[in-house]
């Protein structure tokens, strides 16, 4: 049994105490103290005013017409005045003060909840007097709202009450200062009046910063606040867990779409790579196609060539035949200075020949084979010698019009001549 009183939180305590005293547990008193009747048969009120300093303020010494010395020892607080005439002030300031009067009559005061709520401004008020306490609170409260309705009404007149006794305040204080020897600066009357004045508070300001309401408290346990507390951490620890689940979800999310941007990636360099390879195989398709064409054409130019060939070698054999006569008759006629019948019928042969083979149509070497012709045909006589000049000229040019022929027809014949 006393092993199970010792499990108590109250023996706890009591041997906590008893070890810090030095005393017995059992010279310790157990006093009860339970809440649950303060719980459960009232409430906790307060009265809140607030707004009714508007209606009195401050002022200084100077505004009454009195210096003081500026350093002393002694400190001269200014007094307070009311800006509101006081049958209207005073109905605007009772119904606070009778409100507080209200609590206090109906509630009770508990120096220990006091001390656990640190603060002296909730007394308990019990149930049963709640209703009255109610009643009398609200009457207090119609009470400042006819007071205000007057302020409103009558604020005009109020106004010119507090400009005249204002005047007659700052005349006064003028006529102290100067009895006293002191300087009154300019303009000291009507600044004095125009501060009061713009202090003096308008009806709407009024009515909107004077306050008076009751607040209504319960108590908030400690074993609540741990449970508050409880229900707080796991709260904090589901919302976190929730945020880790989004995070998560996030970073699932941001790899799942870098995955796709790589895919797409991937696959656009894929389709480039395809896009140069076919643009790669286009290009060696119209280089082969090109090669090919350039292939049929050499082709067709070695087939002009092998057909034009023959004519051609029957070109450079007549020109190499006539270069060969043309410079035999040159030689000879440079040997004699003269054409001998032999050399006339040579170039009557070649004249011939030329014609019957000139199947190239050569103009050119056709015209000085005729030239030549018509030379050697010249009648000659035995007392004048045939002029052989220009017979000579004329198988000059013959001979260099068909030498680059002629050699090309006789290179090759050389050349196999040393191959043999």
């Amino acid at each position: 049994m006393a092993d199970r009183s010792a499990l108590r939180p109250v023996d706890h305590r009591a041997a906590t105490a008893a070890a810090r005293v030095g005393a017995e547990s059992t010279q310790i008193e157990r006093l009860p103290f339970d809440l649950s009747a303060l719980e459960s048969g009232g409430v906790f009120a307060n009265v809140d005013a607030s707004g009714f300093g508007l209606l009195d303020r401050r002022l200084d010494w100077r505004a009454l017409g009195v210096a003081l010395p500026r350093h002393g020892e002694f400190a001269f607080r200014p007094p307070r005045h009311g800006l509101v005439p006081d049958r209207y002030r005073l109905p605007l300031l009772r119904p606070a003060g009778r409100a507080h009067v209200i609590l206090h009559r109906y509630s009770y005061h508990f120096r220990v909840v006091e001390t656990v709520f640190e603060s002296p401004e909730y007394r308990w008020l019990p149930w049963r007097a709640w209703p009255e306490f109610e009643r009398r609170f609200e009457a207090e409260r119609a009470h400042l709202d006819t007071a205000l309705k007057a302020y409103e009404a009558d604020h005009a007149s109020i106004r010119e009450q507090v400009l005249e006794a204002f005047r007659r305040l700052a005349s006064d204080s003028t006529l102290r200062l100067e009895a006293t020897g002191q300087a009154v600066p300019a303009g000291f009357e009507d600044a004095l009046v125009h501060e009061v004045l713009a202090a003096l508070p308008e009806p709407d300001n009024l009515r909107h910063r004077l306050s008076l309401r009751y607040r209504i408290g319960v108590f908030h346990l400690g074993s609540e606040l741990l449970a508050e507390q409880r229900l707080a951490a796991e709260e904090r620890r589901r919302l976190e867990a929730a945020q880790a689940e989004v995070r998560l979800e996030l970073v699932r999310h941001d790899a799942e779409r870098q995955l796709v941007q790589e895919q797409l990636w991937v696959e656009r360099d894929r389709v480039r790579a395809q896009a140069r390879a076919e643009e790669e195989d286009r290009r060696r398709e119209a280089a082969v196609k090109e090669r090919l064409r350039q292939l049929k054409l050499d082709a067709a130019r070695e087939r002009l060539q092998d057909t034009l060939s023959p004519l051609q070698e029957g070109a450079r054999q007549l020109h190499a035949t006539v270069f060969e006569a043309a410079l035999a008759v040159r030689d000879s006629l440079r040997k004699n200075h003269a054409l001998h019948g032999s050399s006339a019928r040579k170039v009557h042969d070649l004249a011939h020949w030329f014609t019957a083979m000139n199947w190239t149509d050569d103009t050119q070497l056709e015209a000085l084979i005729g030239e030549l012709e018509g030379l050697a045909k010249l009648p000659t006589s035995k007392k004048r010698k045939r002029d052989v000049q220009p017979i000579d000229s004329v198988l000059s040019d013959i001979i260099a019009l068909t030498y680059d022929n002629a050699r090309a027809v006789l290179e090759p014949s050389r050349l196999d001549a040393l191959e043999l």
